[in-house]
């Protein structure tokens, strides 16, 4: 990795990704922001990452997280100022480390101006057709236009004073654009030169194929025709800058064929593997799982990306330690039991797995400190859209959004200023007192090490990130793989220790060896093949 000589930085990058409402507090409100961020650089440069990845950080009134976005070109004020926002690029630069900022092109919040205008102007004028305003059904428009749900829960139409209804995919408060017109896909060209302009190395495009629909056809929202020409348009963009500049999809499909042709070569860079996300923790499927990822992205030559987790699923700590481990949006309920121990050395050895693996890799903030779900805040204090269109059953996304740790023993944990310790704006477990920054950072068996030197041995491995890989004979419920004549990784999910490959050295291991020098069950060992 350390030695590709290629400018496409992606194809091998670990990108870390930053919600930023939950990440550091500078200012001693409670909340996350830019101030804290730039704090933390150097962290995130000790740690090893390639990039960071910050969610939206739009003025939003924060109906769905930020993703409600009313204004594309500015920074929300609990966050800081658009000048910080700049700043944080150039300080991210110069320790190292590339900025990807988070644009939303599907919908905006229902306070955008456009928005705001369409319902001032009334049915039939042009500022309505930005969006999916229409006429309902029922003798007197009462009924919506279709019976298309959201994905958040209840209908995916909602009804304004004068009779209209609007279309929104998610919450009602993020009404749908209309991207049949030509001033929606103008305006975020020029949203995407303006942060382009301002130097940030990478755009993750969010829910990127659903943009075109036809809504009176309740399902098809997906996958449309037209999608590709929103992109390749994009990437003509996107290669006018000197320095190369990323377009990354958040692009979840079934059908394999259609998410590589978001990859094609004119068109994303790269797309988030949720295949991989979603796995559960079994040999036989994740090996399947990572020989069709490869085999989806080769013809394309697209790089391979692999995640663990993000701001939107269950933490793989408290995933990896139930019954069944895999995850899927549907099948998210509360109180569903957990082996955190376990779940934990399962995480340690999926690390060791991911890192492993040919392409780019994403890092959700707190997975280095061995974070779980936080599972048991009260509903009063839950703020997703899923949790409460879902009527409670859904637990939302709020539990992996707990602020982090970062030092002391009672909190807010150094989230916030020593001499402005805010109420953070979701509560931490007191127990967080030993998952803390300060404290891993002493520990040599901690999470955070195991993270640093992976991701250290990861950047001077010239084998890892980007390129080819070849499966190792192996026991039954183990996964043993080479990057090249020299590296291996050898991942055991059986319930016994198994012999590793004949080695001269072992470079780094999830759990520690048995006497013998075998790898103990839910273990995974980088090795030096002899």
């Amino acid at each position: 990795m350390a030695d590709q000589p290629h400018q496409a930085w992606w194809r091998s990058a670990a990108i870390y990704q930053v919600y930023l409402r939950s990440f550091a507090d500078g200012n001693g409100d409670g909340v996350g922001d830019l101030a804290g961020l730039r704090s933390r650089l150097p962290y995130l440069a000790d740690l090893g990452v390639d990039a960071v990845w910050i969610v939206p950080w739009y003025p939003s009134p924060m109906a769905d997280g930020g993703y409600d976005v009313a204004d594309f070109r500015a920074i929300d004020p609990v966050f800081g100022t658009l000048a910080e926002a700049e700043k944080l690029i150039e300080e991210a630069h110069d320790a190292g480390i590339r900025v990807i900022c988070d644009i939303v092109p599907n919908h905006c919040s229902d306070r955008h101006a456009w928005f705001q205008r369409a319902l001032t102007a009334g049915p039939g004028a042009p500022e309505r057709e930005r969006f999916w305003f229409r006429k309902g059904r029922g003798e007197n428009g009462e009924l919506p236009p279709t019976d298309l749900q959201s994905i958040f829960g209840g209908p995916a139409w909602t009804r304004v004073p004068d009779g209209e209804w609007y279309l929104h995919l998610f919450a009602p408060e993020q009404p749908d654009f209309n991207w049949d017109h030509p001033a929606v896909r103008e305006e975020f060209e020029d949203i995407l030169r303006f942060w382009l302009d301002r130097g940030v190395d990478g755009i993750r495009i969010d829910s990127a194929a659903v943009l075109i629909k036809d809504p009176l056809v309740d399902d098809r929202y997906e996958d449309n025709d037209g999608i590709h020409e929103v992109y390749q348009a994009w990437r003509r963009i996107a290669d006018t800058y000197p320095e190369p500049r990323a377009l990354i999809g958040e692009v979840w499909l079934p059908d394999h064929e259609a998410f590589a042709r978001y990859l094609r070569p004119d068109e994303l860079h790269t797309a988030f593997n949720f295949a991989f996300l979603g796995s559960p923790w079994d040999a036989a499927a994740l090996r399947e799982c990572i020989d069709m990822t490869l085999e989806v992205h080769a013809p394309v030559a697209a790089p391979a990306t692999w995640v663990l987790s993000n701001h939107d699923v269950t933490r793989q700590v408290t995933r990896f330690g139930r019954a069944a481990t895999n995850f899927a949006f549907a099948d998210k309920r509360r109180d569903v039991p957990s082996d955190l121990t376990l779940g934990a050395r399962r995480a340690r050895a999926a690390t060791l797995l991911t890192l492993a693996l040919p392409g780019g890799v994403y890092l959700y903030q707190g997975e280095e400190l061995g974070l779980e779900e936080v599972e048991d805040l009260p509903d009063e204090l839950r703020e997703d859209p899923m949790f409460h269109r879902s009527g409670g059953t859904d637990p939302g996304r709020d539990g992996c959004r707990v602020p982090l740790p970062w030092s002391g023993s009672v909190a807010p944990f150094g989230f916030s200023p020593d001499d402005a310790p805010g109420e953070p704006w979701l509560p931490q477990p007191a127990h967080w007192a030993a998952r803390t920054v300060a404290v891993q950072q002493n520990d040599e068996t901690s999470f955070l090490q195991l993270y640093r030197a992976a991701l250290r041995i990861r950047r001077a491995e010239p084998s890892l990130g980007d390129g080819p890989m070849r499966w190792l004979d192996s026991a039954p419920g183990v996964l043993a793989f080479a990057r090249d004549e020299h590296f291996a990784n050898v991942t055991n999910l059986s319930g016994d220790s198994v012999t590793l490959p004949a080695h001269r050295e072992v470079l780094l291991a999830s759990v520690p060896l048995d006497a013998d020098g075998t790898l103990p069950s839910d273990g995974s060992a980088w090795i030096r093949l002899a």
